[in-house]
């Protein structure tokens, strides 16, 4: 970066030496996020306010200088560091402060710093329910969650992040401060801001301040597991169960890799001859609707594979059945030395098809692929694993292929990770020309000097 002590002065002089920071330590620690590619930025800025982002922006704006926002730095895509230098904006050492909590509007407003988990918690304590949990909701922002539209296990029933934004006031590139949305219910005057705002990974504008819906939280929740003798018995369970006038709050998956793996770190006693395992979860506020979700699914199941049926007896044995699923992604390193990790997504009706596809992906290509995910809503996390690293390139060819499968089976790159750095040399895999072009047109209409977050998205 040209002129560097010249705009660190600036910066100290704007928000303190304090929250200024241009050290190695401080550069090291801010220059990697989950996908552990390491990029250095020039300066990290921790701003106090939304005055500071506004003051920020517009200096960045006026020299050129690239700027991208950072919460907690667990996405996995390269969303949160600079693709060539410039400047990190940390938003959660400041900004991270629950501003309202309007019980008789079931909404909060909340600061992007806040971890999802913390707000979770504050809002059970008050009767009240945010549902989307992200595998990262100890750690990650909801400036990051908004910002990747974040998913998670109760996704099935709930949706996802982008259905509980009611408003976000955020900063322009030009330091201009915007409002897009409102507290109300309905609200169908102008455009759509707000959803334009929704995972655009930080590349159109800075968000200062997140109005998020809330609900009623269920009294009872029962959670089984379904053990299948083929993967793809598993797959057709799926989406029959939620095509029978159930909506279980969770469906999630293990493929027999995974099963495996999980029991050979954990030694928990899962069925490592089972093609497949499904984990569901239902909730509700009365024991016979507990009883009659719980009794469509286990008929379900059994009508498609499954050979044995597990109900939870208590939230203990509810949280033994959650174990393998939520420890999966960390036991299956006993397969490679690298984890090609993706979060690929298809209509439920298709996942039969993409996991034989994947299948024969693992054969033509020699490396193991244990997959799991939110089968619930068809979002499948794929993971070529490498053992010897010379064979990087070809695990990349691997993942090529994987995302064309999904693609022609009219689904997506990505269900929750985003894009990133990492995949957006896929883009043009899923989108047209003509697509991208829209694309770019919206990013130059928000950052016409493509300072914000530039490079991400393929953009």
């Amino acid at each position: 970066m040209q002129n560097l002590q010249q705009h660190i002065t600036y910066f100290e002089n704007l928000i303190g030496k304090e929250n200024t920071k241009a050290d190695s330590m401080h550069k090291m620690a801010y220059s990697y996020d989950a996908t552990r590619e390491e990029r250095e930025p020039d300066i990290v800025l921790f701003p106090r306010d939304e005055s500071d982002i506004s003051a920020i922006l517009k200096y960045c704006n006026d020299n050129l200088i690239p700027i991208v926002p950072r919460g907690a730095g667990s996405g996995f895509t390269g969303g949160s560091i600079v693709a060539s230098g410039g400047v990190i904006l940390a938003l959660e050492k400041h900004m991270n402060k629950i501003l309202e909590l309007d019980s008789k509007n079931l909404i909060v407003r909340v600061q992007p710093g806040v971890i999802n988990k913390d707000l979770q918690n504050f809002v059970e304590s008050k009767g009240l329910f945010y549902p989307p949990d992200p595998a990262s909701e100890n750690q990650s922002t909801l400036g990051g969650n908004v910002s990747e539209n974040a998913g998670g296990m109760r996704a099935a029933k709930y949706g996802i992040t982008k259905d509980y934004v009611m408003a976000i006031r955020a900063v322009l590139p030009n330091g201009d401060i915007i409002r897009a949305g409102k507290k109300t219910i309905k609200d169908v005057a102008g455009y759509n801001v707000a959803g334009i705002l929704i995972a655009s990974e930080g590349t159109l504008a800075v968000i200062s301040e997140i109005t998020l819906k809330l609900l009623s939280k269920p009294r009872l929740a029962k959670s089984a597991m379904g053990i299948f003798d083929t993967i793809e018995n598993a797959m057709n369970a799926v989406y029959k169960t939620m095509a029978s006038g159930v909506t279980p709050v969770a469906m999630e998956f293990l493929d027999n890799l995974s099963i495996r793996a999980v029991e050979s770190k954990f030694h928990k006693g899962l069925p490592t001859d089972a093609g497949a395992i499904l984990i569901t979860q239902v909730d509700g506020n009365l024991d016979d609707e507990i009883s009659y979700q719980m009794g469509v699914i286990e008929s379900k199941f059994k009508e498609n594979g499954c050979i044995e049926f597990r109900v939870a007896k208590d939230s203990k044995e509810g949280e033994d059945l959650w174990f393998a699923r939520k420890n999966v992604s960390q036991s299956i390193s006993i397969y490679g030395k690298k984890k090609l990790n993706e979060d690929i997504t298809v209509p439920r009706a298709k996942l039969p098809d993409l996991l034989r596809a994947i299948d024969g992906v693992s054969k033509k290509y020699g490396f193991k692929i244990p997959c799991f995910g939110h089968t619930g809503d068809g979002n499948v996390h794929t993971n070529v694993m490498v053992e010897d690293l010379k064979d990087i390139e070809k695990g990349h060819e691997a993942i090529t292929e994987i995302f064309k499968i999904a693609v022609d089976l009219e689904g997506t790159l990505s269900g929750e990770h985003g894009i990133g750095l990492a995949k957006a040399p896929f883009m043009n895999l899923a989108f047209s020309e003509a697509e991208m072009n829209l694309f770019r047109a919206i990013k130059h209409a928000f950052d016409p000097n493509n300072i914000l977050n530039p490079g991400k998205m393929g953009l």
